[in-house]
């Protein structure tokens, strides 16, 4: 029974923690309360569920618990008005509760939260991590290395931004449209942050982290449906079906790692490409271009290119160059470089890598190792590769990642005399 509680407790964090927070930030009009009010109703849960059974509608059974630890924890914390303003609002949540479904009682306000985060009074650079935290839960370690940025410099910054959102008395609430293009990019980023982090989780990851996947395409549809005037929503969404599309050829039968240009393209999923490629025909028809129609049309490209044999690689390091040009991103800047390497060569490419490691943000970058030793093995230089390729396995988390990654090394050391090794 335990195990069946705590698998229960596990199943409601993976698909409804957003949700439920959401719901719950935007009553009690604190983040950070609502997080240690969720956090202790789950706690409750694992200590009460194995004992009375998993009730039937487990997300009333935590929102209930959450609301009455929220009660308690705003009268540990103020006293007077502000204590009876938001004891008023959390009682009035319970009102709204009365006599519906667990649908109604918890309507999804995530797509609100990520909009609340990103209020112009929120610093600009801690947006898109502040969503990633409060709506997909992310731990500020994970969301530091999405950002290149130290876990400690990203627990203060996010700390910061909910202590503003609490003090400013930011509504959680979708803003009128004509204050959606402002607040737009944080969303599309965080969105795009959490589809990565759990596109590059190893295929036995706990389900929450896995489950970001399925989140980050439901949010990316939802805004695509809500903005289909705003081509960046759209280009989000074919980049991220360009991806999901490939899942199943990422791995061989025994589990193993493939890398892009091995992959069986009959296992990829075609009719998720062709949706990809209408939303980006949709995009580019309304000639405005951005980051996001660009990252799909790189996907676009590379797809085409395996699919025909095209040996040309001009047109993704043009696109490459274009969003370079726009984002001056470091993590760009290495994928360019590995098109230049098949487009002009290795040295090429080695010397674009060779400028990168100026870049102290790529110091702990695990697919920035791993681009080095592979352009630098294609170069001739072992040392430099067996050095890449030892910080690459070092710093990868998908051990099918790192088995890949050893047997490229092994295949350098069974080639290379001791002394260069």
């Amino acid at each position: 029974m335990s195990d069946d509680a705590r698998a229960a407790a596990n199943a409601v964090a993976r698909h409804s923690y957003g949700k439920l927070l959401a719901y719950l930030a935007a009553d009690m009009r604190d983040v950070s309360a609502a997080e240690d009010a969720l956090s202790e109703a789950f706690a409750a849960a694992l200590a009460d569920w194995p004992v009375h059974g998993c009730p039937d509608s487990p997300e009333s059974w935590l929102m209930t618990v959450a609301r009455r630890k929220g009660i308690d924890g705003v009268r540990r914390r103020r006293s007077g008005e502000a204590v009876s303003a938001q004891l008023q609002a959390i009682a009035d949540m319970h009102a709204e509760c009365t006599g519906t479904s667990e649908e109604e009682v918890f309507p999804d306000r995530r797509l609100a939260l990520l909009f609340a985060c990103a209020h112009p009074a929120i610093d600009v650079s801690i947006r898109a991590p502040l969503m990633l935290q409060t709506v997909l839960g992310l731990e500020a370690k994970t969301i530091a290395c999405a950002f290149l940025v130290s876990p400690e410099a990203m627990s203060k910054r996010l700390g910061r931004a909910k202590q503003k959102i609490r003090e400013a008395g930011i509504p959680f609430v979708i803003p009128e449209r004509d204050a959606w293009n402002e607040r737009l990019e944080a969303v599309l980023a965080a969105i795009y942050a959490s589809y990565a982090e759990g596109w590059s989780e190893p295929d036995d990851a706990d389900l929450t982290r896995r489950d970001l996947v399925e989140e980050a395409l439901f949010l990316a549809r939802l805004l695509a449906e809500l903005l289909p005037q705003e081509p960046e929503t759209l280009g989000l969404l074919a980049g991220m079906l360009y991806t999901e599309a490939r899942r199943r050829a990422r791995r061989n039968v025994e589990g193993e790692y493939v890398p892009f240009a091995e992959q069986d393209t009959r296992l990829w999923d075609a009719g998720m490409i062709d949706d990809a490629e209408d939303l980006l025909r949709r995009a580019s028809a309304f000639g405005r271009i951005g980051r996001y129609q660009l990252e799909a049309a790189l996907q676009s490209a590379h797809i085409e290119r395996r699919r025909s044999g095209r040996s040309d690689w001009s047109p993704e390091v043009q696109l490459y160059d274009a969003l370079y040009a726009l984002t001056r991103s470091p993590v760009v800047a290495l994928n360019r470089a590995l098109a230049v390497a098949e487009l002009n060569g290795p040295d090429a490419a080695v010397a674009i890598i060779r400028t990168l490691s100026e870049d102290k943000r790529l110091a702990e970058y695990q697919p920035y190792w791993a681009a080095r030793a592979a352009l630098f093995a294609r170069a001739g230089d072992e040392r430099e590769a067996l050095h890449a390729y030892e910080m690459a396995i070092g710093l990868a988390c998908d051990p099918a990642v790192r088995r890949f990654l050893q047997r490229k090394q092994e295949a350098i050391l069974s080639q290379t005399p001791p002394s260069v090794a």
